[in-house]
């Protein structure tokens, strides 16, 4: 039986559409050598819808397969989670991740609305000291905790492509001259000097032209690219000298001119140890475009906001990347026609408390 095959990136497919990725805000106040940056939400709730819609038409078979990941956040909470589509389903594990997994056989015109619904309650977080006194030394952390060292400081790719690249030439001696430079082994400490690189020397910048995800390699030597993009590079950059690193993948949920929005959305994660973070992981927002680098530490380096939703967590395995890059996969017979589009819909969002950022003389950080 001849059959047509389509597949759908998951994330990727929309990436192209993010601008601006974590409202960078560049207005602020000095007082005394502290800083107050503008009130910002600092609590937010709503609803949120997503997934794909699935049209087909014709006459003949066809077989989808769709793994849809079930959101979380890191300081809230998640509530009256429904499926879309109650029927050839199960619940299983990926890469370590909870998702949703349909594996539909059909025939002849249906439609489909595949995916999951919930309400949110986030809130954002932060590592309220940007001296990493807490945080465990490259040394410490290769001594206590080695499990992560294999698992999160080696290569990650699919089977063509490796995406997170440690052991790329050029990344490896670049951070090599940087923990050298450093006068540091403090993970914390390397890990921000690590990411004042990143944004010293790269750019956010859309690819439109190929939705595909860049690798390490190939940031590295454009000077640009999107979040996942940067994000692989930063990662890869950490891992090169020890220091633990992972991705995530979910959305970013903004209000922009009374306009709320959910885009496809990536970012980092360091292991610095201690009590810092959550277990000692600390968020790393890779790519908001602002070139003030006081701003990008102060408001990127350890800090997640209210808007991130997370949906998968990295493993630190190249069924991860597979996983993380992969969307509903269709077989269907030649007189059939399939017609599927990602959604992501948010209702009911509001403000639950706004505060101003301050950082006091001593790198000291808090909402105010």
């Amino acid at each position: 039986m001849n059959k047509n095959i389509g597949i759908a990136g998951g994330f990727i497919l929309v990436l192209f559409i993010l601008t601006m990725s974590s409202g960078c805000l560049d207005q602020f106040s000095f007082n005394n050598g502290s800083i107050t940056y503008e009130a910002q939400p600092v609590k937010i709730r709503y609803n949120i819808r997503y997934g794909y819609r699935i049209n087909c038409s014709g006459t003949g078979e066809y077989d989808i397969r769709y793994d849809c990941d079930l959101p979380e956040v890191l300081y809230g909470s998640i509530s009256q989670q429904q499926i879309l589509y109650e029927q050839d389903y199960e619940t299983i594990y990926l890469a370590n991740n909870m998702v949703l997994q349909w594996n539909i056989n059909g025939e002849d015109n249906h439609d489909y609305e595949l995916g999951a619904s919930a309400a949110v309650e986030s809130e954002s977080s932060l590592v309220s000291d940007l001296n990493g006194k807490n945080a465990l030394s490259i040394q410490e952390i290769n001594t206590i905790y080695p499990n992560l060292i294999s698992q999160y400081c080696r290569e990650q790719s699919n089977e063509t492509t490796t995406f997170i690249d440690p052991n790329y030439p050029s990344i490896k001696n670049t951070a090599a001259n940087i923990l050298n430079q450093a006068n540091s082994n403090n993970s914390f400490i390397l890990a921000k000097e690590l990411f004042i690189w990143l944004k010293q020397n790269t750019a956010y910048k859309i690819h439109t032209t190929n939705i595909n995800v860049q690798p390490a390699s190939k940031t590295y030597q454009l000077k640009t690219g999107d979040c996942d993009d940067l994000s692989f590079l930063y990662i890869s950059l950490c891992r090169s000298i020890g220091i633990p690193a992972r991705f995530t993948r979910g959305y970013l949920v903004e209000e922009t001119n009374g306009i709320i929005s959910a885009v496809a959305h990536a970012w980092a994660e360091v292991f610095v140890g201690g009590n810092i973070g959550d277990d000692g992981w600390i968020p790393v927002e890779c790519a908001c475009p602002s070139s003030d680098m006081e701003v990008q530490v102060n408001q990127n380096f350890g800090v997640e906001s209210m808007g991130h939703l997370r949906l998968f967590k990295d493993d630190g395995s190249n069924e991860s990347i597979n996983v993380s890059l992969s969307g509903p996969r269709i077989s269907y017979d030649v007189g059939m026609h399939i017609d599927m589009k990602s959604f992501v819909e948010i209702d009911n969002y509001s403000v639950s408390e706004s505060g101003e950022l301050f950082i006091d003389k001593d790198g000291n950080r808090a909402y105010k």
